[in-house]
């Protein structure tokens, strides 16, 4: 894996990085309409992944997500939703909306410390349930002790365990000490399978960053000139706000292309996100919001 990063070795220029972020920032506000919102929330991987949820609270999501068309005719629905383990089999049982994919959190999630033999039967049994989708977490401690071979084993095996089923690596950005880290942590996921590489857990602070994002989409990008593989990025962690979920998709296209901004190369997660998109739907000239609490 040293070899790997050496291959792809570059210096990062943390200034010329920040200046290129805000200014993307700063031309995101035009992208703010109702259009460009109905195709960031088709890009949602709607999650719950909460201590108290059950089969009555999974049931009630895909509820929502069956029946979201006759509330809301004109937006897309999300791409995924995001859950336990244990209860993909609800959902597989439940959910019956075309194109809606079913993604299971799995491997040790959210601080994949635990036996590696665990983390794979957990990833296959979730796939067994019904998941299409797998988002395992980089085994982190491996990574910052500098044992890369070790990780991206790790990695190589879980995404054998997968499948067809897409796996989704979280590199969970917030514990790694700097940009050439993070730079690395997606090169390792990607040369060891992933098909998308995700900021976060949620679980961490600092979560996702626009910073964060901006270097895994570079190393994506050199990974893809190098390879002719396209790998999809998903930011998530405490994404609530419409204008985020907005700049992350430019930070990605505007190093990516547009072409990455579909629902096979670039996710969101988050749970508050949802509503707050279609409340923006609903804003009035006087500036103010009514608020909408769907899911």
């Amino acid at each position: 894996m040293q070899n790997i990063f050496e291959q792809h070795l570059k210096e990062l220029d943390y200034e010329r990085i920040g200046r290129e972020v805000e200014s993307i920032k700063d031309a995101s506000g035009q992208y703010i309409t109702t259009d460009y919102l109905k195709k960031i929330f088709g890009l949602l991987d709607l999650t719950s992944l909460n201590t108290g949820d059950n089969e009555e609270t999974t049931i009630e999501i895909c509820r929502k997500v069956n029946e979201f068309s006759l509330h809301f005719n004109d937006v897309p629905p999300v791409a995924a939703i995001c859950i336990w383990p244990s209860l993909v089999h609800v959902a597989r049982k439940y959910l019956n909306v075309g194109g809606v994919s079913i993604a299971s959190v799995a491997g040790g999630f959210p601080s994949s410390q635990t036996f590696e033999q665990v983390k794979i039967m957990e990833v296959r049994m979730s796939v067994e349930a019904g998941a299409g989708e797998i988002d395992v977490v980089m085994p982190a401690g491996r990574f910052l002790a500098g044992d890369f071979a070790g990780a991206a084993g790790e990695i190589v095996e879980l995404k054998r365990a997968a499948g067809s089923a897409h796996l989704k690596v979280i590199l969970e950005t917030g514990l790694l000490e700097n940009m050439t880290d993070i730079r690395n942590a997606s090169l390792l996921a990607l040369y060891s399978g992933a098909d998308f590489i995700k900021t976060s857990t949620g679980k961490l602070s600092p979560a996702a960053t626009y910073n964060a994002v901006y270097v895994m989409a570079d190393a994506v990008r050199d990974y893809w000139r190098r390879t002719g593989r396209k790998v999809g990025i998903k930011p998530a962690g405490g994404i609530a706000e419409p204008f985020d979920a907005v700049v992350y998709s430019r930070v990605v296209a505007s190093i990516l292309g547009e072409e990455w901004v579909n629902r096979h190369l670039f996710r969101i997660g988050a749970s508050r996100l949802a509503n707050n998109i279609l409340s923006a739907f609903l804003e009035t000239g006087h500036g103010k919001t009514n608020e909408v609490n769907y899911f």
